[in-house]
């Protein structure tokens, strides 16, 4: 059997189980459509929300990125993962004891105003209309290659996917799909690094092969992997893998991470499936759990595939030759096909140089041997999960298990997202604010109305993205940061805060952080658009890193503007006080 017919079966095989689920799953009521029915099992709402959590970034791009930055970019896993944490402590239980549907119903009614919710409603769409761009993207790429379609065609293929099992089940259909997702997704990313840390390492675990000695017959045999590709990288011209650059932006991009994870509205509702108050915390919890399989392997991933590349187009290091274009590996000729990796033979020699053409010494060396610059011309760093079986040489089966993984990874986020979307059109815009006397059946037509526009829009965006996907997600992050992280944190702790601080913090913190974005980065984020260059960012803050100099925005407008006006009705200060204080809430369901 060949590939693309393996792929096929493995990947329909997937379609099937959704579609299965979907239909088992339906939503019958907005509650089942918009939370499930409140009755999720907390060990199963942990392993959806791993799943709406590790997306096409997760699981597509963070290797990729790891792999060509090296340590500086651990702090995607120390952001994301450390956002759980404070969504866990500051913002779930409490979320869930006030009992709501959305995000922007909990600020509507903590902040006692349609303003304040439908301000809340653009932030949420703006957010997830941004996260969604990479996942469509991410889906694209892995049909593109693995069932050898044009990136176009996967891209409404995925859309198409999505429409089926997300406008039919809500989130109650969404929600057991995204439990068989992480199933298919963590399998499939943990057997490649498994075979792939056995090969280079002999060690099975691939966190622990990261650290472990190479096995015999690998460059460098006997000597620690990463000291092997710092070697190999510094030889290349390139940065010491485990090299670091600035600790003061590394702190802040991680910390825009962490409170932009905090505030995803598309993460936060999962917490509003459960039956308890209790069962949120729990579900943080075993979140937690079930992503930490996939991000203590990622940085083994990423270093190994890096070091794999390299002894690819260098098989015998820099005193050997350059591999011969002709001797390329299948998986070039593969890959480039998709137009996401390509080599050039700039000076004729019938070898592909690999270096860094931009390092004075290599530039030397290179003028030596006759060299006219790297000729690996584009390496999509999005390609390398999808790449990495075949890069290894593993099974078919293998290469076909991770591109089900990879597209279940893409679609389950997006679906997550485009469920939060939906929910804020037909439940905070059509039901609370223009039409509150809609009936339940007309609103649940309009929640799915709503579903297939977004999922429209989606793809749309997904044929012209602004970046790869985990570039796209980063700036989602940024603007979840400073604009609806602020705002439930003092709506669940600050009894002072009212409407208008409210409103006036949001819209600080989305001005602030979306005018960053278009000076630095163009209109919709589109390179050679924008107004300015990196070298007048300020204070040296890229736009990735503005979410909490947006936050701080938000908070110190906020709290001057409700310092200002009037204190929130007396009502309204003794629900932030239950809320706060959730008495019974270890054993009493809340509703």
């Amino acid at each position: 059997m060949d590939q693309t017919t393996l792929n096929f079966i493995v990947v329909g095989a997937s379609f099937a189980l959704y579609f299965g689920i979907a239909i088992w799953a339906r939503a019958a009521s907005t509650s089942e459509f918009y939370a499930a029915g409140r009755g999720v099992n907390p060990i199963v709402n942990g392993m959806a929300t791993a799943a709406d959590w590790m997306s096409a970034a997760s699981f597509i791009s963070m290797a990729g990125l790891i792999a060509f930055v090296g340590y500086n970019n651990s702090l995607f896993l120390m952001g994301w993962t450390g956002g759980y944490v404070l969504m866990a402590m500051l913002l779930a239980p409490y979320l869930r004891k006030f009992g709501k549907f959305t995000v922007p119903e909990f600020v509507g009614d903590r902040y006692y105003s349609n303003a304040a919710r439908v301000v809340a409603v653009i932030c949420l769409i703006v957010i997830s209309v941004t996260y969604v761009i990479g996942q469509m993207r991410g889906a694209g790429i892995a049909f593109s290659r693995f069932l050898e379609i044009d990136i176009e065609a996967g891209l409404f293929t995925a859309g198409a996917v999505v429409f089926v099992y997300a406008v039919l089940g809500g989130m109650k259909g969404i929600t057991y799909t995204q439990v068989a997702q992480y199933c298919v997704l963590i399998t499939a990313y943990t057997i490649p690094a498994i075979f792939i840390s056995l090969n280079l390492t002999g060690n099975p675990i691939p966190g622990l092969g990261l650290f472990s000695t190479m096995a015999e017959g690998q460059a460098g045999a006997g000597q620690h992997l990463l000291v092997v590709l710092d070697g190999l990288l510094t030889d290349l011209g390139f940065r010491e893998y485990t090299a670091t650059t600035n600790p003061w932006l590394m702190a802040l991009y991680t910390l825009s991470l962490m409170i932009g994870t905090a505030g995803l509205p598309h993460v936060i509702i999962r917490f509003f499936t459960v039956p308890r108050v209790a069962d949120a915390r729990w579900s943080a919890g075993w979140a937690l759990v079930f992503i930490a399989l996939l991000y203590l392997t990622a940085p083994a991933v990423g270093a190994m595939a890096r070091l794999n590349i390299t002894t690819t187009m260098w098989p015998a290091g820099l005193e050997g030759e350059a591999v011969a274009q002709d001797e390329l590996p299948d998986w070039f000729e593969t890959w480039q096909v998709t137009g996401l990796l390509g080599v050039e033979d700039k000076n004729g020699d019938g070898r592909i140089q690999y270096y860094n053409d931009a390092n004075p010494a290599m530039a030397e060396l290179a003028a030596e041997r006759g060299w006219e610059g790297n000729e690996l011309v584009t390496f999509n760093r999005d390609i390398l999960v999808l790449a990495n079986p075949e890069i290894a040489q593993l099974p078919g089966w293998v290469i076909a298990l991770i591109a089900a993984g990879g597209i279940a990874a893409a679609l389950s986020t997006a679906a997550g997202l485009l469920l939060a979307i939906s929910s804020a059109i037909s439940h905070d815009l059509i039901k609370s604010v223009y039409n509150p006397e809609i009936s339940e059946r007309g609103e649940l037509i309009a929640a799915r109305i709503s579903m297939a526009v977004a999922i429209c829009v989606a793809v749309y965006l997904g044929l012209n993205p602004p970046g790869f996907a985990a570039q796209v997600v980063a700036l989602a992050f940024g603007l979840a940061a400073a604009t609806l992280f602020p705002t439930l944190m003092m709506g669940i702790f600050s009894k002072r805060m009212n409407a208008p601080g409210a409103v006036a913090g949001m819209l600080a913190g989305l001005i602030s952080t979306c005018l960053y974005l278009f000076l630095f980065l163009g209109w919709f984020f589109i390179p050679g658009t924008a107004m300015l260059d990196s070298s007048q960012y300020l204070f040296g803050i890229p736009p990735t890193h503005f979410g909490p100099i947006g936050a701080v925005f938000n908070f110190v407008v906020a709290y001057f503007v409700s310092r200002a006006t009037a204190a929130p009705p007396e009502h309204i200060q003794e629900l932030v006080e239950s809320v706060r204080i959730p008495r019974g809430a270890a054993g009493a369901v809340s509703h």
